[in-house]
């Protein structure tokens, strides 16, 4: 076996950065820019109103009240051509071009006016309800950095940038393909010794939460041909995830039949628990990944093994993909063996704002239950001495789709 920090290591050597491509606005969310974003216009591209009322002269509002004569309008989109001159105002709209000759801006509901005739009730200072030329951004000015990804936020800033598509990372592509004659899709017809698959469902999930898309090849039954048959529909794609099949059981068919199609495997076990017949190697250009038929397992090695690989390939940060923390031990932990522990656990922060986490009593690799009641990992590295509640850990929080929006 080898350790999971070597198993990532080797995995992530396999994988760069996707291509680059263009999308419109439209498709942009959730995409990650390969190239900075910059500004192809100057925001607001003159000085502007920020508010309805009067555009003056702030020498002729140094008390009031004070007498003006309106002498035109500077609407949104339009402008007044003419020169703001002593005693004079022009009425002027939220966006309009503060006209030449005006330096301060009179809002109307300090304002009276009677025809042509406007009295200001209160005096006004220079630079008043007034927007500089490039308070928002200037053109050149990155506004988007490379490596970002994208929130509705960004898309808007990119619509006023005056960008209609961005350069993103091309999606990445990962095939799904489960084994075992004991699994059918939820909703088939379940036979007496079958169970429902969940694992193809969940990585889907997983893949499109990190950013890519998911091709689901299906349920192979345990029989070579046909698992090789299957298997060719990942030509093309990213990476091959297979789940089952990888133990050392007579049914475990995933390396031995894919050995004949010609997959060199670079390691296979992994000091983790759980998870630990973990395969990876490539198959006709193809990288494979081989996780265990457990859904706890599944779902914990793709956190810590699929989701860097993402990243990678999206050009984001070799990570593991999640956040990790410290929090403290709500319970006591035993000393742990060779493997490297990850435990299923709730979080709840006290009142003092500390963050404590619970783990389940039960770790059982079958129990798809707590696993979706779970809220975090608790990282236990190897032959670590039994912990004492009270006492920090690592954490790993599950990542969410709208956390990274």
């Amino acid at each position: 076996m080898i350790s999971v920090d070597e198993a990532r290591t080797r995995i992530l050597s396999s994988f760069e950065p996707l291509p680059p491509e263009d999308v419109g606005l439209d498709e942009a969310l959730g995409r990650v820019l390969a190239q900075d974003v910059r500004a192809r216009r100057t925001q607001p591209p003159t000085a502007i109103s920020s508010m309805d009322g009067y555009a003056a002269r702030s020498a002729d509002l140094s008390e009031a009240p004070k007498v003006l004569k309106q002498v035109g309008k500077a609407p949104a989109g339009g402008a007044f051509s003419g020169v703001v001159g002593p005693n004079e105002t022009v009425r002027i709209f939220t966006g309009g071009p503060i006209p030449d000759g005006a330096d301060t801006i009179v809002i109307q509901e300090n304002t009276e006016s009677e025809g042509d005739r406007i009295t200001v009730r209160v005096s006004a200072k220079a630079g008043q309800y007034i927007r500089n030329a490039g308070l928002d951004f200037n053109t050149g000015e990155v506004g988007l950095s490379s490596g970002k990804i994208l929130t509705a936020r960004d898309i808007s800033l990119a619509a006023a940038m005056d960008f209609p598509w961005l350069t993103v990372y091309r999606k990445p592509r990962i095939a799904i393909l489960a084994t075992g004659d004991e699994v059918v899709r939820p909703g088939e017809p379940i036979g007496p010794n079958q169970i429902v698959s969940s694992n193809a469902i969940a990585l889907q999930a997983f893949v499109k939460i990190c950013g890519g898309t998911a091709i689901n090849l299906g349920i192979s039954p345990d029989e070579a041909d046909t698992l090789r048959k299957m298997a060719n529909g990942a030509r093309g794609s990213d990476l091959l995830v297979t789940t089952g099949g990888i133990s050392v059981g007579e049914h475990d068919l995933v390396r031995q039949a894919l050995n004949s199609s010609g997959l060199k495997v670079d390691f296979w076990r992994v000091a983790m628990r759980p998870g630990k017949p973990v395969m990876y190697g490539q198959l006709g250009g193809v990288p494979v990944l081989g996780l265990p038929g457990n859904p706890v397992s599944v779902m914990v090695c793709a956190l810590v093994f699929l989701s860097p690989v993402l990243n990678c390939l999206l050009g984001l940060p070799n990570d593991n993909g999640a956040v990790i923390e410290k929090a403290f031990l709500a319970s006591p932990l035993s000393e742990n063996d060779r493997r490297q522990d990850y435990l299923r656990a709730t979080l709840k922060r006290h009142k003092d704002g500390s963050l404590w986490a619970q783990p389940f009593e039960r770790q059982d690799s079958s129990m798809i239950s707590l696993l979706a009641k779970a809220q975090c990992l608790i990282i236990r590295v190897p032959n670590a001495a039994a912990a004492d509640a009270g006492q920090t850990v690592d954490v790993m929080r599950f990542p969410s789709g709208l956390a990274r929006l």
